[in-house]
């Protein structure tokens, strides 16, 4: 199985950016990866997904704001982040999937998933 390790993670000032790495180990077909965060007292939710294409999905809480790529090459999901606001701060995980997935943000389509990393953000 692939094996996910993020960092990128730490603490901002509200309006502030920041930018998430996860490399992954390990054979996968990995068409399609995604970010998913959590809070505490919070259920888990989908923020961006990516195809080996580049097709990207985002969900609406972050559209415009946030962005997501990849490169296939070495192995390696990112995530900028722009204007970051309190209610981003979670714990963000990245996720791979070699199946296409019928909800791209849908955490239950996606089989590979790292341990997190914590973004904070401060008002």
């Amino acid at each position: 199985q692939v094996q996910l390790v993020e960092s990128g993670g730490g603490s901002v000032q509200a309006g502030g950016s920041l930018e998430l790495s996860c490399t992954a180990s390990g054979y996968i077909a990995a068409h399609y990866m995604a970010w998913f965060r959590q809070a505490p007292g919070k259920e888990r939710e989908g923020v961006a997904s990516i195809d080996t294409s580049g097709w990207t999905s985002y969900a609406d809480s972050v559209q415009g704001r946030f962005t997501i790529s990849r490169d296939n090459p070495r192995r390696a999901l990112y995530l900028r982040m722009n204007n970051l606001k309190p209610e981003d701060t979670a714990l963000y995980s990245c996720a791979a999937t070699a199946t296409r997935p019928n909800q791209k943000l849908d955490a239950p389509e996606y089989n590979s998933w790292g341990q997190g990393t914590q973004v904070t953000v401060s008002s």
